[in-house]
């Protein structure tokens, strides 16, 4: 298994940009390749339905992918700081891999956004890593040898990547990921391929 699962849910695309930076850090490692995913709204409205086939973007994810991949990027917009609706509903739907151990011994790693500065980005990480911990995941963060994790001005936490999306009060974005938010994001999915390559290399040696 090479591929790393890059799981995510964007309503304005900044939780996508994120997704999208972490997966070239994948795709930087030798060996390694992301496969991104997404997964669709929910609604309070019974009779409500989404295409089978997103209108633009990647694939929704299914639970296959969940198994088939040497890791996890979980990244979610902040919902009052904890992750989606929408991507909870997916995790809660993975009880069959709870049982089987599909995730356990895999690396995983979290990121955010938020509208405001001090929006709950790392309740909302903190939230993320929990049903992965559940799930037997091993946590990989953002070291502070990232040099810009002590010099952003934006977003970029030990727990995970993060956005900090400066929302114009329209609930739409101004701008997109910053410079230190993309590379730290970057460095966030060569870190995590570069984990799952290790212990993938340590298992068969085993």
């Amino acid at each position: 298994m090479n591929d790393i699962l890059v799981l995510y849910y964007s309503r304005h695309g900044a939780t996508r940009e994120l997704a999208l930076a972490i997966a070239q850090g994948i795709d930087s490692v030798p060996g390694m390749q992301a496969r991104v995913r997404t997964v669709p709204p929910v609604s309070a409205v019974c009779e409500a339905t989404q295409p089978d086939i997103p209108a633009d973007g990647p694939p929704y994810a299914e639970v296959r992918d969940l198994e088939e991949c040497a890791g996890l990027a979980l990244g979610s917009p902040t919902r009052f700081g904890n992750m989606s609706a929408a991507l909870k509903y997916f995790l809660d739907g993975t009880t069959p891999q709870w049982l089987s151990g599909a995730l356990a011994g895999k690396p995983a790693s979290v990121f955010t956004s938020t509208g405001s500065l001090h929006g709950g980005q790392e309740t909302t990480l903190l939230s993320m890593m929990l049903p992965l911990l559940h799930h037997g995941m091993m946590i990989v963060g953002i070291p502070y040898t990232e040099s810009r994790l002590t010099t952003t001005q934006t977003g970029g936490t030990p727990y995970g990547a993060s956005h900090h999306a400066r929302s114009n009060g329209d609930d739409g974005l101004n701008g997109g990921i910053s410079a230190d938010e993309k590379a730290l994001a970057i460095a966030l999915g060569a870190r995590l391929a570069r984990t799952a390559l290790h212990l993938s290399r340590g298992a068969s040696a085993g």
